[in-house]
């Protein structure tokens, strides 16, 4: 009996170790994973503050919290079992989907710039697609809305890019990995997000700070400069964001493109890249790097001039007849009390 149950033991703890060493190999291949997606993930970041721009404080924590939940279910419920499926049945999909994804993302950018700098007709193309809001309610489940669609399009390049970098094999163990990416991200994006939009608070409450010198004054005066400094700050980031969908959008089709063939436009881009790389070598792979991300966002910039008068002639009016043969929903506001 003692032999059997030291066996059995001695069987347990090997066991034991091999699930250990799955896991610890799971969270290794996780963290490699998602270094190779960092460059999306700090374009989620910079995109998302701006959705909870012009909203009261008390509605930015939960809006971020929405979003944040939109996002979860983006990657664990959508994209995961959507990547697996397609890498196990159609891989040769994955590419076309990417690269719709990619011409979104554009056009949401640059519809930001067009709305900045014409935006009279912007306000006019934004009320052919039937985005005005009506009161804050709508308007906040607009943004959040929106959010969660430019997320997914983020997401999806981000789950596209830790598939790809996983060694083909258990099925099991690529979907652990994708979800521990999926979730951590979500969780440092986020919570980076909230920690952003939240710092004027935090500084306000520095300000106020009545702890006696040598510290207070201190402080005090870190309290002004993010109360002072946070509004340009998330403008700054806005702009980014909105430069970072651009030059993601862009880079999807360009890189999409050269799968199929049509490599032309990469190599010139990546050619302009070395010559300036070779121009000065003491940065040239930052200075390859910054070319080579405009070269994208000037094809994402193109792709979204033509995709505006896309949406607004060929979508919306498609969107708009489809809306209408489907049944409406019934208004669940009271209705008026006729004696008033």
């Amino acid at each position: 009996m003692s032999i059997g149950l030291i066996a059995l033991l001695d069987d347990i703890a090997a066991l034991a170790k091999v699930a250990a060493a799955s896991l610890d190999d799971i969270a290794g291949q996780a963290a490699k994973a998602g270094a190779k997606a960092a460059g999306v993930v700090i374009d989620d970041a910079a995109v998302t503050p701006r959705y909870v721009t012009g909203f009261s404080a008390a509605r930015e924590l939960p809006i971020i919290g929405k979003i944040a939940l939109g996002s979860l279910k983006n990657k664990l419920v959508i994209l995961l079992p959507a990547a697996l499926i397609l890498s196990l049945l159609a891989p040769q999909a994955i590419t076309p989907l990417l690269m719709i994804g990619g011409v979104y993302l554009c056009y949401e950018g640059v519809e930001k710039i067009y709305a900045l700098l014409l935006p009279h007709a912007a306000h006019s193309h934004e009320a052919a697609l039937e985005t005005a809001s009506i009161d804050s309610k709508s308007l906040e489940d607009e943004k959040v809305a929106s959010a969660i669609k430019t997320d997914f399009i983020l997401s999806a390049e981000i789950m596209a890019i830790t598939l790809a970098s996983l060694p083909s094999g258990n099925v099991l163990t690529q979907a652990l990995i994708l979800a521990v990416v999926g979730i951590g991200i979500t969780l440092v994006v986020y919570g980076g997000v909230a920690l952003i939009v939240k710092a004027d608070d935090l500084g306000l409450v520095l300000a106020r700070s009545q702890t006696a010198a040598p510290v207070g004054p201190l402080l005090r005066a870190v309290g002004r400069g993010l109360v002072m400094g946070m509004p340009y700050f998330l403008k700054g980031l806005g702009i980014i964001g909105t430069a970072a969908m651009i030059w993601v959008g862009g880079g999807i089709l360009v890189h999409g493109l050269e799968g199929y063939g049509a490599g032309a436009i990469a190599h010139a881009i990546e050619g302009v890249g070395e010559v300036a790389s070779h121009a000065l070598p003491s940065v040239g792979s930052v200075v390859a790097w910054v070319v080579e991300a405009a070269g994208a966002g000037v094809i994402g910039i193109i792709v979204g001039l033509i995709a505006i008068p896309f949406m607004g002639y060929v979508v919306s009016p498609m969107w708009k007849s489809i809306k209408s043969c489907l049944p409406q929903r019934r208004s669940k506001e009271p209705l008026a009390d006729p004696k008033k």
